[in-house]
């Protein structure tokens, strides 16, 4: 956007970029509002559209695979110029992209990939998630030195992308660490509520003395599970070391209250770079590479993290 700015001023072109995209409208399946940062996706993909010009049909799956076949058909059927898909699994989604190819209108993936042909969608904005694990990984090993340190895991939905991904690059990570070993591994389903639910189940079954840290596939587990150690009468932080991804604002309260150790971020941000290739496209078609990655940070209980809550707290989270 900052190059085609610069093409429109340098022409003396008295229309704002903006309006290249004025008049088209998108579709948006969103897998739903499990967590705190798919809420700030939502929010942030929607505030992208307005500044764009853009009219969003927004449609909440409800953490349901059907719910966004539907959405999609029911994009396809209204003509929409785009589609946004934040798809909730994996697999299962060839005979509705077809469709939607078919009517030639363009999918962009946002934050998760399928298992599909490449022909079925114009690129994924999306994080490197197996790096995610790895950095998550890497600091439990140089945080817990030769220590012998069993670990629990909070998957995140069974089959999506990011809970496979986190799982292989967490475990990459780790493999030549022989005193780390992961213990117990079970799906929070990304929510707040049953990372609660299935840590106390992991404090039951193995004992909280026994648990050296848990690793969640994202924060609003983590958060969860902060609750239900605390509730065992452990320190979270302390007791049991908290490593997470998503960088979301209660990871950082968290963190600043010495109850979690660290996250890496996973930023809300992906409709920016898609609304780009989609106005490149209609300006021209161009077409992108079919993977465009965003940057991931890691953030511990070192930083300022009353800053960064600071900084995040009105996304929308």
């Amino acid at each position: 956007m900052n190059i085609l700015k610069s093409l429109l001023a340098s022409a003396a072109i008295l229309v704002p970029a903006v309006a290249l995209a004025e008049g088209e409208t998108v579709g948006f399946s969103q897998i739903g509002s499990e967590s705190g940062w798919r809420a700030a996706e939502t929010t942030v993909t929607k505030q992208q559209a307005d500044e764009r010009g853009i009219t969003l049909k927004f449609a909440d799956a409800q953490q349901k695979q059907e719910n966004q076949i539907k959405a999609l058909r029911s994009f396809v059927a209204q003509g929409v110029d785009a589609i946004l898909l934040a798809p909730v699994v994996a697999t299962g989604w060839e005979e509705v992209l077809e469709e939607a190819k078919d009517a030639e209108i363009p999918v962009i993936l946002l934050d998760r990939n399928i298992d599909a042909p490449e022909d079925l969608y114009m690129t994924a904005v999306t994080s490197d998630q197996v790096h995610e694990g790895m950095v998550a990984g890497n600091w439990l090993v140089e945080a817990v030195g030769d220590a012998d340190c069993p670990v629990v895991e909070l998957q995140g939905t069974t089959g999506s992308s990011p809970a496979i991904s986190r799982k292989k690059g967490f475990e990459e990570a780790i493999a030549a660490a022989d005193n780390i070993s992961i213990t117990r591994s079970q799906t929070g389903d990304f929510t707040r509520a049953q990372g609660k639910v299935v840590m106390e189940s992991f404090l039951k079954s193995e004992g909280g003395e026994n648990i050296c840290a848990l690793y969640a596939h994202n924060d609003d587990m983590a958060v969860g599970a902060i609750q239900a150690i605390k509730e065992a009468g452990l320190k979270p932080g302390e007791d049991i070391k908290i490593v997470s991804i998503d960088s979301v604002p209660d990871i950082h309260l968290a963190m600043k209250a010495g109850e979690a150790n660290a996250t890496v971020e996973l930023t809300p941000n992906m409709a920016g770079p898609a609304f780009d290739v989609l106005e490149a496209y209609w300006k021209d078609g161009t077409m992108p590479p079919k993977w465009i990655q965003t940057e991931s940070k890691l953030y511990t209980s070192d930083d300022d993290n009353a800053a960064i809550y600071e900084s995040k707290k009105d996304l929308g989270y």
